[in-house]
């Protein structure tokens, strides 16, 4: 039965495949005896040559935004009115605002496991416990990675089982080096399918020794799957000599770039104190999405700011969102 599944499905895949096939032989004899210049050899070449990336059509953009006030705290209870959102500079109807809290929530919890972090590794795994029974919802889902030398998935995808995710966070092993943008890039890659709102959570001392992913493929990656990037820095000695200060910043900004929020931990409390703020973060988050009315750059990266207005001056709120979207979408 299963060699008979696995034919069916290759006929299923081939057939499609044919008549494009089929059909792009046809439009290109077509093309060719309309345009002499397409049997030129190396037109011809350049034709076939595989493109990087794929064209889509810009429809609905979906901008998750975070409101805090003066004191860090979320702000719940704003309304349309109280958004002002432009692209390139250019103000934008909203045509859908929501509270973020109805919609369901995947988030991919990616904790450090190389041999920097392994002194730390109990207590980030039972932080994480906690945090993924705190938030979780019968709507949302987890997947759990843990990353050294090497990506492992130990959740095998997308759960709400609590026991599941359990054994997925106490599965995680130690190993040598650090795949930090790999894993950003990996976890990008499965979210960008999920619905609803997409979240990747970090915990990790911010040093990348040995990805395939460079920094700015892994931060493109989670903008375009319209990941919040939230990161947990891990710092047993503030002040130590082999501290990754770079590391750290690429994580403070990846984390600014798409509308999350880092944390600095050096204790328990610290980790249990910033999961506790990234659940209320998540519980009070606003949804702003609108149809782009024009486009004024030949950029492909479009810029979006989003201010909070008709509010005292006094409230000091402070906005946070993704910097903005492609409209050129990379292959994964």
């Amino acid at each position: 039965m299963r060699k008979l599944a696995t034919i069916l499905l290759l006929i299923g895949w081939l057939v499609p495949l044919c008549s494009l096939v089929a059909q792009e032989t046809t439009n290109r004899q077509s093309s060719s005896q309309q345009n002499p210049t397409s049997q030129n050899p190396a037109h011809s070449q350049r034709q076939s040559e595989p493109t990087t990336t794929l064209r889509v059509d810009v429809n609905l953009v979906n901008v998750f935004v975070t409101v805090t006030d003066s004191h860090g705290s979320p702000v719940g209870g704003l309304k349309k009115e109280n958004f002002v959102l432009k692209e390139d500079d250019h103000e934008q109807t909203i045509a859908i605002f929501d509270k973020e809290s109805a919609l369901p929530l995947s988030i991919a919890l990616s904790i450090d496991t190389s041999l920097s972090t392994r002194h730390d590794l109990p207590l980030e795994q039972a932080s994480a416990k906690r945090f993924a029974h705190a938030i979780l919802r019968p709507i949302d889902a987890v997947c759990v990675y843990g990353f050294s030398e090497v990506v492992n998935e130990s959740t095998r995808g997308y759960t709400a089982d609590l026991k599941r995710i359990d054994e997925g966070i106490d599965h995680i092993r130690v190993g040598a080096a650090t795949a930090l943008y790999d894993a950003i890039y990996l976890a990008s890659r499965a979210l960008d399918h999920r619905k609803g709102r997409r979240v990747i959570v970090l915990i990790t001392d911010g040093g990348d020794t040995i990805s395939r992913i460079d920094y700015k493929q892994a931060v493109r990656s989670a903008e375009e799957a319209e990941a919040i990037v939230y990161s947990i820095i891990i710092v047993p000695i503030e002040s130590s000599a082999g501290r990754e200060t770079g590391g750290e910043h690429a994580l403070i900004q990846l984390s600014d770039d798409t509308g999350g929020k880092y944390y600095y931990a050096t204790s328990t409390e610290d980790l249990d104190e910033a999961f506790r703020k990234i659940s209320d973060e998540l519980r009070t988050q606003y949804l702003l999405a609108y149809y782009p009315s024009q486009r004024t750059s030949f950029s492909d990266f479009r810029r979006i700011e989003v201010k909070v207005a008709a509010v005292p001056e006094t409230a000091g709120y402070h906005v946070r969102h993704r910097a903005g979207y492609y409209s050129v979408k990379s292959e994964f």
